[in-house]
């Protein structure tokens, strides 16, 4: 089962609100080599692995990086709406009904027209959507899973690499600070677990880097990515086991395959970045949140089941 903590996986920085970024990141989250992509993949690797005892340090690896590719999805879903929430802003009063045009009249949900992506703006009200930068729907299909664990983890070595080229792309695509703070993190956790199916592989007797070198992208000369590896961030594998059960750490140890001079290594779960807001509401998107006679009715619920509680708690005792 899964645990959820109220908190993102890593700090998205502010800045301006970008539709034309956000659209870019969308490639990053439910493109072919996205962040769906790898979280639905390694978890049905995990959910379908077959074997002895001893292999389960390989279950327990995809099990590890499937469940951190969850708080991806999270994390680059959620800084897509931040960069779409606000562009533009209802810049009428508050009395003004939602449909009279924003200030010197213009209308307020024009800018959608001239984006990437219209339906961030017609169908998402401005925010993230199961698709790619092009708006195709993510598949199940693109899912990988052999049955046979050296395939497996070449092609999710493959998966990782490709993705991190795409997200080095989307980085040199944008200037906006909250984009680039999530890429870079992304960046930086694809070459930990290029790490991870690297070690696995060379476990298991295969040559992977003559097969499939990672590709050199010089991420690092990326100021947000540098600092990150600079941490030592990509050397280090999350196993979000609280039972501490897990036997990934018998695979993820020792020199990094990235020949970067950092030694690999475990731990539960990471630190996180900073606490999960719930976002303002969207007057234009009309996506107001929860108006006063619903707060009201709110209110009143929970005090009747409050009221209800006690009552029960003094009849008990």
């Amino acid at each position: 089962m899964y645990l959820h903590r109220q908190q993102l996986i890593n700090e998205i920085a502010i800045d301006e609100p970008d539709p034309a970024a956000a659209n870019a990141l969308q490639e990053g989250l439910g493109g072919q080599f996205g962040e769906m992509r790898t979280m639905m993949q390694y978890l049905f690797q995990s959910m379908n692995f077959r074997g002895d005892p001893s292999s389960k340090p390989y279950k327990d690896l995809l099990q590890g990086v499937g469940t951190e590719e969850i708080s991806h999805v999270e994390l680059i879903g959620t800084t897509i709406a931040r960069l779409l929430d606000g562009a533009p802003g209802y810049k009428g009063k508050k009395s003004d009904p939602v449909d009279e045009p924003g200030a010197k009249g213009a209308t307020t949900l024009s800018i959608a027209k001239d984006t990437g992506n219209i339906h961030h703006f017609l169908v998402g009200a401005q925010g993230a959507l199961p698709v790619d930068s092009v708006g195709n729907p993510w598949s199940g299909s693109y899912v990988y899973n052999s049955g046979n664990l050296v395939l497996d983890l070449l092609y999710n070595l493959m998966l990782e690499s490709t993705g991190r080229l795409q997200k080095c792309r989307i980085y040199e695509m944008t200037d906006n600070k909250a984009a680039r703070s999530t890429i870079a993190y992304l960046i930086v956790r694809d070459q930990a677990h290029e790490n991870a199916f690297a070690k696995a592989l060379e476990s298991l007797g295969v040559d992977w880097g003559k097969t499939l070198p990672i590709p050199k992208t010089n991420a690092e000369q990326f100021p947000e990515v540098k600092k990150l590896v600079d941490q030592g961030l990509q050397s280090v594998q999350y196993t979000f086991d609280i039972d501490d059960a897990s036997q990934a750490a018998k695979l993820y140890r020792g020199a990094s395959p990235s020949n970067d001079g950092t030694e690999l290594s475990t731990q539960t779960i990471p630190e996180g970045g900073m606490p999960i807001t719930i976002a303002p509401e969207r007057k234009e998107e009309f996506a107001p949140g929860l108006d006063p006679e619903l707060l009201a009715l709110i209110q009143a619920t929970a005090e009747v089941e409050i009221a209800s509680i006690e009552k029960t708690d003094t009849t008990t005792a």
